[in-house]
């Protein structure tokens, strides 16, 4: 078991939860993921790592409540204990010290490219990052990502933040003024990392982007993360979780995100009638 020592909601629908796992904490790279259940009959789910701290023996995520385990999730607190806390899995991203690089994160992949922008930071690089939200009410973590990166743009619809642009006119506009950025990674739902990798493609900059979001198992053995990267069969979680948007089928990727969303609103729908009749 493994003990909760945080949950909090960040802002709606998102929440942080920080769990005691000294052996995980040790070992914790900038890209990798956790797997978790929340309860004994709830199901295995990845959570990138957010953060860790060594000395604390903790290691921190920041999910979406989107099915009927990341609810379960929301509802427990400090104290609480987890039957399965697994990590850290997955290929560790590459650091090293490429120039200038551009970080975007949207939704969890806010927290999940704090990590990435430190070490970047920490190897050399120029780090400029884009926050991706919607509206204000959907920022956080704004203050620990300027402390880890040289700028820090915000990509939004909400006029509060003098924002009134999509990602992927936010990253256009930055390449186009300049100056040349090396490397871009992108980590957030489906479609921003889509939308970021056709925006540096026709400028020809290696994009890398976090397959996390289709992941089940997280160990290779369920196939649900199947994926085709430049022509050739992948799996995310032990071939990724990183990948160059470039390589990757998007049109195949888009519908095998659909496979298991009717059977994921069904199991929703059946918990929360039982829980909340």
């Amino acid at each position: 078991m493994a003990r909760i020592l945080d949950r909090r909601r960040l802002v709606p629908n998102l929440h942080l939860i920080e769990v005691e796992a000294p052996e995980v904490a040790r070992k914790c790279r900038p890209g990798q993921f956790v797997i978790l259940m929340p309860d004994e009959r709830g199901e295995r789910i990845p959570l990138s790592i957010s953060d860790w701290d060594a000395a604390r023996g903790s290691v921190t995520s920041v999910f979406l409540t989107v099915g009927t385990s990341s609810h379960k999730l929301s509802r427990l607190a400090a104290g609480d204990e987890i039957p399965v806390y697994v990590g850290p899995l997955g290929r560790p991203s590459e650091i090293e010290n490429f120039g200038t690089v551009l970080l975007a994160g949207g939704c969890f992949g806010i927290g999940a490219i704090y990590p990435l922008a430190r070490a970047l930071k920490k190897a050399g690089n120029r780090v400029l990052t884009v926050i991706d939200v919607k509206a204000r009410y959907l920022l956080y973590w704004e203050d620990k990502l300027r402390a880890a990166s040289d700028r820090v743009f915000i990509a939004s619809r909400d006029f509060a933040l003098d924002s009134k642009q999509y990602v992927p006119a936010k990253i256009e506009e930055i390449l186009g003024a300049g100056p040349k950025v090396d490397r871009v990674i992108a980590i957030g739902c489906t479609y921003l990392m889509y939308s970021c990798a056709m925006a540096t493609k026709p400028r020809g900059i290696k994009t890398i982007v976090s397959l996390n979001p289709i992941m089940v198992d997280g160990t290779g053995m369920c196939g649900a993360c199947r994926c085709t990267a430049a022509g050739r069969t992948k799996f995310a979680c032990v071939d990724g979780p990183d990948f160059d948007g470039h390589e990757i089928d998007w049109d195949e990727l888009f519908k095998r995100r659909k496979s298991y969303f009717d059977d994921e609103i069904r199991s929703l729908c059946y918990w929360e009638r039982k829980e909340f009749p």
